[in-house]
């Protein structure tokens, strides 16, 4: 039964042609045995509009504009040659209910007001004789209903049609935003991820790099010094396989392993930490506190400690052999602030004009990105005594 269903579905022109082909043969039976009581006309009149009202109920949903017009074209006929009216002329009703769903605009308008003009029409071809004056109109009224009503019906089914439509065009819609969402969404973290990967290999490595240059050299002449670098190293190395650890965990589809844990995210208060650490690796790094320390938002405390982080690094690549660097964490009221200088040689010019263009600057672009995420302002630049600086402030409220 259901592949009868969609077979019938599938080719509704075969649907409509069975129906023809039953109201013609009505047609039909109602001219042949109606011809010689009724003066209305001849029997071959009759027949020929049946043939052509079959012919507008098979190919209504193909071309529904053309049979309207055919349509029109036969009712007109029957009003001239005074046709044999039969029950093919039900196919007025298809059409209209058809034109109205299916059809054109100007079609639908159409077909309504040939509908509505029919019913007229035809009691003023064919009157009711003995009816009073008023009954005629009762009679006329009665006969431009069904026609009102199949265009309302039809109508009803265009505008559900096209809520539908615009249901599902708007589902859609939300689905492709959703979609590019979720994309946005997945870059902003891929990009974030490479930030932290930068920022952690890029100043665990030069921490390593340096110890394990001082370590060779000293390695034959002091092996206490040379142990203590070997010591910092594996350390340091630690240190930035358990944040990569960290960072590359996001990634996973799976569960954590049991007993797996990630490390925190480094706050302010780690901070201190880093400078021995720099200190520690051979720079000369002197920190000061102003104002009064106090909770911040998880966002600027990564923000904080990153910016300090990458800013010692560059010193150690740029800014010589014998450079020292400052660090100055300021507790605004409405801010926090960070101030870190050098007295080296300073980065080359084109790794902070217009954030790092020569593609090798990614240090001062990622740190202009995280400032910016969190509503700060950045400065970085050149001193004008010899050096680097970089200056930072950020915006925070009181944590809860």
């Amino acid at each position: 039964m259901q592949r009868l269903y969609d077979f019938l579905r599938r080719h509704p022109t075969w649907v409509d042609g069975f129906w023809a082909v039953i109201l013609f043969g009505m047609s039909v039976v109602a001219v042949t045995s109606g011809a010689g009581d009724s003066p209305r006309g001849s029997r071959a009149a009759g027949i020929a509009c049946a043939v052509l009202l079959s012919v507008v109920v098979t190919l209504r949903r193909r071309m529904p504009e053309r049979m309207l017009i055919l349509t029109i074209l036969t009712g007109l006929a029957q009003l001239v040659l005074d046709a044999e009216t039969s029950p093919g002329d039900f196919a007025m009703l298809v059409i209209v209910y058809t034109c109205a769903a299916n059809g054109a605009r100007w079609s639908s308008r159409l077909a309504l007001g040939a509908g509505l003009c029919a019913a007229p029409l035809a009691q003023l071809r064919w009157p009711e004789e003995q009816a009073s004056g008023l009954g005629k109109i009762a009679v006329t009224v009665f006969t431009m209903v069904p026609f009102a009503l199949a265009w309302v019906l039809g109508d009803s089914l265009r505008t559900r049609r096209a809520y539908l439509a615009e249901l599902e065009e708007r589902a859609a819609r939300l689905e492709k935003e959703r979609e590019a969402q979720s994309k946005v969404a997945v870059a902003a973290e891929r990009a974030r991820i490479a930030r932290e990967l930068h920022d952690v290999v890029a100043h665990n490595v030069s921490v390593m790099v340096v110890q394990a240059d001082g370590a060779a050299y000293v390695l034959d002449t002091a092996p206490d010094q040379a142990k203590k670098a070997l010591e910092t190293i594996s350390g340091t190395g630690r240190q930035a396989l358990a944040e990569m650890r960290r960072l590359l965990g996001v990634l996973r589809t799976g569960e954590r392993e049991k007993g797996e844990e990630y490390v925190p995210q480094p706050d302010v208060e780690q901070i201190e930490d880093l400078v021995t650490q720099v200190r520690t690796a051979g720079l000369p790094v002197d920190f000061k506190v102003e104002g009064t320390p106090r909770p911040l938002p998880s966002g600027v405390e990564l923000t904080a400690y990153r910016i300090v982080q990458e800013a010692l690094t560059n010193t150690r690549k740029h800014g010589g052999p014998n450079a020292g660097a400052s660090v100055r964490l300021v507790y605004f009221d409405d801010g926090l602030g960070l101030l870190v200088e050098d007295d080296g040689k300073g980065a080359p010019h084109e790794l902070y004009e217009d954030g790092g263009a020569d593609g090798r600057g990614h240090g001062l672009i990622g740190m202009r990105e995280r400032v910016g995420m969190v509503g700060g302002t950045l400065d970085a630049g050149p001193r004008p005594g010899g050096g680097f600086r970089i200056s930072v402030l950020l915006p925070l409220k009181p944590a809860h």
